[in-house]
Parts: C-alpha cells; sequence; structure tokens
C-alpha cells in the first residue's frame, strides 16, 4: 500500500465505504461505473489513465470478509467482480502476468468452467484466464504424453465435475503440467469466501 494512502487513513479514520462505483471486468480492466451504469446493469466505463491504474493496483486489496476493496486514500472502495479477484494474460514467454502487473506465481490448481473459462490457483491468488488467451492454454492440453484430441476436450467439457476426475488431461501453466480439473465460478469463490458483489451490510460469500 502507498506511503500517501496509510497518511491518509491515519488522518481521517472514519469515511465511509464507497460500494458499486468500481469494478474489475473479466479481462481485468478497471472500469468506473457511475449512477447510470449502476442503475441499468452496464459495465461502466474503462480507466485508460495508466497512473490511476497504477494507484488501484498497488492499493487492491481484500477485507476480513472476503471482499475486494481500493483503498483511495482514506475511503474503502469496494469492487464489483465480474470474474475472480485477479485476471491472467499469457506472455509470449509462456508466464502468466496478473492484471496487476506482477508475474503470477507457480500455480497449483487449474480449473475448466462450465462456460469454458479457465480459472487458476497460485499462492493467494485466485485468477481467471483472460478469455482471448485460451485458445494458448488449450494448445498445451496433453493426456497420456499425446496431444488431446479435438473430441477427447469436448467430452471433458461435457462432463461433470466429477467425472472429470476420471480424465488425466494436464495443461502447462508457465513451467508447471498440473492436472486440469472442473468446477464453476460460484463454487470456487465460495470456497476462497470471496464476495463478487460486495455491499453495505451484504452477507458474507454473496455471489453476484
Amino acid at each position: 500500500m502507498d506511503d500517501i494512502v496509510l497518511a491518509a487513513m491515519a488522518k481521517w479514520p472514519n469515511v465511509p465505504h464507497c460500494y458499486g462505483w468500481l469494478a474489475l471486468d473479466a479481462r481485468g480492466n478497471w472500469r468506473m461505473r457511475d449512477e447510470r451504469a449502476q442503475a441499468l446493469n452496464l459495465p461502466g466505463d474503462l480507466i485508460r489513465n495508466s497512473t490511476l491504474q497504477g494507484f488501484i493496483n498497488r492499493n487492491y486489496l481484500c477485507d476480513e470478509n472476503g471482499n475486494w476493496y481500493f483503498q483511495n486514500g482514506p475511503q474503502k472502495v469496494y469492487v464489483d467482480l465480474a470474474a475472480t479477484p485477479y485476471i491472467a494474460q499469457i506472455l509470449p514467454d509462456q508466464t502468466w502476468r496478473l492484471h496487476t502487473g506482477q508475474i503470477m506465481p507457480p500455480a497449483t490448481r487449474v480449473w475448466m468452467l462450465d462456460d469454458g473459462n479457465i480459472v487458476c490457483q497460485a499462492d493467494q491468488y485466485l485468477c481467471q484466464l483472460d478469455d482471448r488467451d485460451i485458445g494458448l492454454f488449450l494448445d498445451t492440453l496433453i493426456e497420456n504424453q499425446q496431444t488431446l484430441p479435438e473430441q477427447r476436450l469436448l467430452d471433458f467439457m461435457e462432463a461433470s465435475a466429477e467425472i472429470a476426475l476420471e480424465f488425466t488431461i494436464t495443461a502447462r501453466v508457465a513451467d508447471r503440467e498440473i492436472k486440469l480439473e472442473k468446477s464453476d465460478l460460484i463454487r470456487l469463490m465460495r470456497d476462497a469466501a470471496y464476495c463478487q458483489q460486495p455491499r453495505l451490510n451484504s452477507l458474507r460469500y454473496s455471489l453476484a
């Protein structure tokens, strides 16, 4: 967290929190959601200023109830999540970079969701892969040391999470080979005790 933010928090400790005005979309973009966007359930305007993006990224945190927020000086600005708290992209050298600019730590688990999206657990980071990089990810899938046939992938996609455990498909995430699992976003967020849409007096783990 920036020193200027810590100083502001100490000087003004009781500033009311802000809800609904900031969102993180499924491609890792920060979006500002004014009253009209909130009323019409619109995604909001992209924040394009690189200085502001960096400020948000450095001061992006999670509270004790699993709500993610941007500490804007003395005020917590809670974030609506379109997917997971972090979004990852695959770089040309095959490393995964988080939307905050950090290189993702070594992955431990990776899931394909029911909608075809990919989610990875790496240390404390739960991150969904930018959908524009799913093709690159699928190209790494193997089973029994062979490139995964298209029909086998379709069978996996149609399988339940329980049946998918019988498959032995692995994916390459950065420099690791990891068994591919099936799940859904609601389950993963609930297991992590994260909230997608924080609101004043909202129940813990509530989802959009």
